[in-house]
């Protein structure tokens, strides 16, 4: 992993933005401070925080990720800071928690902005003291530990909102570092997208292959709305299904057809009158908009709270699995996900 991410690094640190962003990696990496790294989703802030890792002196311990939309709140106090036999039901043995798996190394707060505010509370008294205690135990841990925190939002607007605590804010933003998107770093296409040939080439051997003028040009003229994540994924396509013909599916998201989705069977979606098929008869017609009502109501809803899937749960008052459930149903992605 360490030599993964050495090598995507080298290749996104070829526009003066990066650059830039090079120059202060190397200052801090060698202090203990708190950064914040923030940014689209896809433009490489793990990557960046991996290699603030490999070039401190904590890098022969641990880096330990956390993404902190991925978990319901009950389940991520567990996850970060553990929890003792018995704490809770299903707990039948102790579980120690990230903070404690990262001793001596560093803790990257992936999506910090989604950590519940009870959970805020407790992660500023960590920063603060370097102590925590388990779920269910009165002891006090203490954590040896390099914090790493990342985001898609502003974190200083979502202050003023009410959604994240400003004394945490302070603490976590001693040093910052924005991330640029990928179109505003056009100059690094050519490079990345050598870098990811010769990656995926080599893991499904392939062999090196180049991309043809036009492919590349249509490469620089794109938005990249998943940026360096979206990049990687079109061009392992190419590499797996062995054609440039995929550059086809990068249209611009204003441009792209809003009619003929398709539900988790396969089966199309009925907006409103169009392409509606009489024979079907009422009552699966009903049901095939009421999907298509759903679906289009859980997508604008996700893309609303850029996919913060707790929200979108209490927006929606359904439970954090149904949420789950009815995304794994529609086949809804996060821009820039696999």
């Amino acid at each position: 992993m360490a030599t993964f991410a050495s090598d995507r690094y080298q290749a996104l640190m070829n526009s003066p933005s990066m650059r830039a962003i090079h120059e202060v990696v190397l200052r801090v990496a060698a202090t203990d401070v708190t950064v914040l790294i923030w940014g689209e989703s896809g433009v490489g802030k793990e990557v960046v925080a991996r290699t603030l890792h490999h070039r401190s002196p904590r890098a022969p311990g641990p880096f330990v990720k956390v993404n902190c939309a991925a978990l319901p709140l009950e389940l991520l106090e567990s996850e970060l800071f553990g929890h003792e036999r018995g704490a809770f039901t299903g707990a039948t043995q102790r579980k120690l928690g990230k903070f404690e798996q990262a001793h001596t190394g560093t803790i990257f707060l992936d999506e910090i902005s989604e950590l519940p505010l009870p959970l805020q509370a407790k992660l500023l008294h960590v920063l603060q003291d370097h102590e925590f205690s388990r779920l269910g135990s009165q002891q006090t841990v203490c954590a040896d530990v390099r914090v790493v925190a990342a985001t898609n939002r502003d974190l200083a607007a979502y202050v003023a909102q009410g959604g994240f605590r400003e004394d945490l804010f302070y603490r976590l933003n001693v040093v910052n570092i924005r991330v640029p998107a990928l179109r505003e770093r056009p100059e690094e296409i050519p490079i990345l997208t050598a870098h990811f040939l010769a990656l995926y080439g080599r893991k499904h051997g392939q062999g090196p292959r180049g991309v043809s003028p036009a492919t590349l040009e249509r490469f620089k003229q794109y938005g990249w709305p998943g940026n360096v994540r979206e990049l990687e994924n079109i061009v392992q396509r190419m590499v797996v299904l062995g054609t440039e013909s995929v550059v086809m599916e990068l249209t611009e998201p204003e441009q792209r057809p809003a009619r003929s989705e398709a539900n988790g069977a396969g089966v199309p979606i009925l907006d409103d009158e169009a392409g509606a098929d009489d024979s079907l008869g009422l009552k699966e017609l009903a049901r095939r908009a009421a999907e298509g009502a759903e679906r289009r109501a859980l997508k604008r809803t996700l893309e609303r709270v850029h996919w913060r899937r707790v929200e979108a749960a209490q927006l929606l008052q359904v439970s954090y699995k149904t949420l789950l459930e009815k995304i794994k149903q529609y086949e809804l992605d996060r821009p820039g996900s696999p």
